[in-house]
């Protein structure tokens, strides 16, 4: 919104007249929640705090009310007609209406900025960086819908319907509740035996018991284990041209799912992952968790390795500060954040923090920094220190031989560079030592073979039990510096471990780890501060993604986002609200699930209303339940368990699908990494198949899996034909409609129309229609009598037909 001297004032007539509002009728204009999105996203890049074109800058009030370059005022509290940012924003002239660029505002947007101006252009701090309030559900006494409130959510829900004249949607039939629970608490549909169960309930209390059994189900933890694992970039893999592996990532997948289905409390889940190793009670599980410090990507072979350092640091913050916090530190490596107050002082304290974070692996050792023995103590140091013997034996090794190579030709030293290494060396080393150094060699050789034959005894003894974690910290790390525009190789002025300063709390002193300590103690002491109770963040951060993954969609849209570029809450009290009764019920997640799901809210059908739809188009007021697609994971497990394959063996190493040869080839080496597993492996649930960065499962991806090299805060929930294609014509799903119709064979015989019928009682949990009988009967006699099909193709070409309906893909 550049303002030029050389123009005149416009009035607000046109606004007045588009926004269709009278002033004196208005509610009162929050600047957090309203004003300050569009000053964000529609005039900082111009007038922000890096920018001030034309002398105007509307990051602050002092700056906002200055007298601009030309004389005028951009903004005149309480006076409209003398505010030059209204006239501008409402010029038909396309030359001087602002913003310069893209759409102008629109007529809402307008109106926002003139009753603020009205209002006297009051600035307040943004709602995220305000401590929650526990505000009381709102009294509906006198409402007609006042039976609807079942729960202190539906207060808040049914205040704001009727605030914007609208009401909420009937409540959904028990068939269609049953399966929303099924899959948003266990990601699995019902059988057929547990919706009757369910539907022939007739107590007052059914709903409730259905929870509480799906909440104490096993599958509770995969289903939302998944939804962290999208969240912290889960996979077992590294990334870059080779990949390599992780190893025993899955442990940490496993650690998940249990911690979910302990009903773990959140704040000790999170002091695990971030401290595990630095608390007061190490345990198993806090080791395993710390193996989020080696989730994300590594290069192996960096052409500049201290920029490669200074980029895993950028992503471990990035990450942490995203899932935990709910906010977008990252953007402060180069510079101070363009629109949060966040300077890059603080970037680099987080960063501090995690100073004793050793790289996820070294070149010639890929598992002293990242694989953690579990054994008995002793086992595990006794073992440690034999591996020890072995690398300290293997670096002289390594040492000598290169002694020997660099008198080799030149061609013979470029090949040592490569994986005929080893063949050279056996052939011509000798050639290139003289007689002392061929016997020390010899020596040395015979040492490092004994000492591997020591560790492998041991091993035999004790096998040792190794889980991805943080199993190598740097105790006494190198003061962190502020390295200048974000340059690793321009260090600046060093910066000790300090919180974001929007926080509004005393900075830790954090004192020198002793020597002999295994780490410096400085994630502890972040843990300890983000997990508490008077953080301002995190537990709204976790109440809003538990609320996403039952309503499609957080109560702030931008999860990984509680900034001022991020969404505003659509209900910010129900979202306080939620926060304090989180942290007041020990942070435990399985009764804020059963309070959610038992309110009238949770309960409303998709029922569409078009008035409604109308006022409010996006359901921002919640005035209905949003009907949403299945997930990549629930649609594949869905089809496995219509077609009786599904394996429900929990926990342990992934599997890996089966992957066709064009898929294959798209690798730089064809099949390198990808392993065979048995037909029952394959059939497991989908969060036990192998996450390879660079050979994601086609299936999932078609159905918007994640990419997986950054945290994920919701899933993409595209159409596109790689879906039809995939359900259709791909080879997983042709060969479970197989499956399905040998099923369907036996348990319906050889009638076509019970067979019609069946196919669709077990993909759809309901009896057939007659005209869904109609036409499997259509289809069963076209594909035999004018394709000549065998009757046991033409079933299963209808139970592909069945796998694709809509009811099966979408959840109402």
């Amino acid at each position: 919104m550049l303002l030029r001297s050389s123009l005149s004032l416009l009035t607000l007539v046109g606004c007045l007249l588009l926004s269709g509002v009278e002033l004196s009728h208005a509610a009162p204009v929050n600047f957090s929640r309203e004003v300050k999105p569009i000053l964000a996203r529609r005039c900082f890049a111009c007038h922000g705090p890096d920018s001030g074109e034309g002398g105007l800058r509307l990051d602050s009030r002092d700056h906002a009310l200055a007298e601009l370059d030309s004389g005028s005022f951009a903004i005149v509290p309480e006076d409209v007609d003398s505010s030059e940012l209204l006239a501008r924003v409402t010029s038909e002239d396309e030359f001087t209406r602002m913003p310069p660029e893209g759409k102008p505002l629109t007529p809402h947007e307008v109106d926002v900025l003139r009753r603020w101006i009205a209002e006297g252009a009051a600035y307040q701090k943004h709602w995220a960086f305000v401590a929650p309030e526990k505000h009381e559900p709102p009294a509906l006494e006198a409402s007609p819908h006042k039976s609807w409130v079942q729960t202190p959510i539906d207060a808040f829900i049914l205040a704001q319907l009727e605030a914007n004249n609208l009401q909420p949607a009937p409540q959904a039939d028990k068939r269609t509740l049953c399966r929303r629970a099924y899959y948003d608490l266990t990601g699995l549909p019902p059988s057929e035996q547990q919706l009757e169960e369910f539907l022939a309930d007739e107590s007052p209390d059914a709903w409730e018991k259905l929870i509480d059994k799906l909440l104490a189900s096993p599958h509770y933890g995969e289903r939302w284990g998944r939804h962290w694992l999208d969240l912290v970039r889960f996979a077992e893999t590294n990334s870059f041209e080779r990949d390599g592996e992780k190893q025993y990532a899955w442990k940490y997948r496993d650690y998940v799912i249990r911690s979910f289905n302990d009903d773990k409390p959140y704040n000790r889940f999170v002091k695990e992952q971030l401290a595990g190793d630095e608390l007061d009670e190490v345990t198993r599980d806090s080791i395993i968790g710390t193996g989020y410090y080696r989730l994300g990507i590594w290069d192996d072979e960096p052409a500049d390795s201290v920029q490669a350092r200074s980029d895993e640091m950028d992503d471990l913050i990035a990450t942490t500060s995203q899932a935990f916090l709910g906010l977008t530190v990252g953007c402060a490596r180069c510079h101070d954040h363009k629109i949060d107050p966040i300077p890059q002082k603080d970037y680099y304290g987080m960063a501090a923090f995690f100073a004793d974070v050793t790289p996820f692996a070294e070149r010639g050792d890929l598992q002293t920094n990242n694989q953690w023995d579990l054994t008995v103590p002793a086992n595990a140091a006794e073992r440690g220190e034999r591996r020890q013997r072995i690398r300290t034996i293997s670096r002289e090794k390594y040492s000598m031989e290169q002694v020997g190579v660099k008198r080799m030709s030149g061609p013979d030293q470029r090949r040592s560079e490569t994986q005929r290494r080893e063949g050279l060396l056996k052939t011509k080393l000798k050639d290139y030592l003289n007689d002392s150094e061929w016997e020390q060699y010899q020596q040395t050789l015979a040492r490092l073979n004994e000492a591997q034959e020591d560790l492998k005894k041991l091993n035999q003894k004790s096998a040792p039990d190794w889980a991805l974690a943080l199993a190598r910290c740097n105790a006494h790390p190198e003061p962190t510096h502020l390295n200048v525009r974000g340059n690793p190789h321009v260090p600046g002025d060093v910066v000790e471990p300090r919180f974001p300063q929007l926080f509004g709390v005393e900075q830790p002193t954090i004192p020198a780890a002793p020597e002999g300590a295994r780490s410096a103690g400085r994630r502890k002491v972040l843990a300890d501060w983000i997990a508490s109770d008077d953080n301002m963040l995190t537990s709204r951060v976790i109440a809003n993604r538990v609320w996403q993954h039952h309503f499609g969609r957080g109560l702030v849209r931008s999860a990984n986002n509680f900034g001022e570029l991020g969404d505003v809450p659509t209900h910010p009290e129900l979202l306080d609200w939620l926060a304090i009764w989180l942290t007041e019920h020990e942070w435990k997640l399985k009764p804020l699930h059963r309070l959610i799901m038992t309110s009238s809210a949770y309960q409303m059908s998709s029922q569409a209303d078009a008035a409604a739809l109308a006022a409010d188009p996006l359901n921002d007021n919640l005035w209905r339940f949003d009907l949403r697609r299945l997930g990549a994971e629930e649609l594949r497990d869905a089809t496995l368990a219509a077609s009786g394959k599904l394996n429900l063996d929990m926990y342990g190493p992934s599997f890996y699908p089966e992957m066709s040869p064009e898929v294959l080839a798209t690798q730089s080496m064809p099949g390198q990494g990808w392993g065979k597993s048995s037909a029952k492996e394959q059939s497991r649930r989908s969060v036990y198949i192998y996450v390879k960065r660079s050979l994601l499962t086609p299936l999932l991806t078609a159905f918007d899996f994640p990419d997986v090299d950054a945290s994920c805060e919701a899933r993409f929930n595209t159409t596109q034909p790689g879906q039809a294609l995939s359900m259709l014509n791909g080879q997983f799903a042709n060969e479970q409609a197989g499956y399905l119709a040998d099923r369907v064979r036996t348990e319906a015989g050889d009638d076509p129309k019970d067979q019609v019928a069946r196919a669709i009682e077990i993909t759809l949990g309901r009896e057939a229609t007659k005209e869904e009988i109609t036409d499997g009967l259509d289809l069963l006699n076209q594909l035999t009598k004018d394709h000549n099909r065998d009757p046991q193709e033409a079933l299963r070409y209808w139970c592909l037909v069945a796998l694709n309906q809509n009811e099966f893909l979408y959840l109402d």
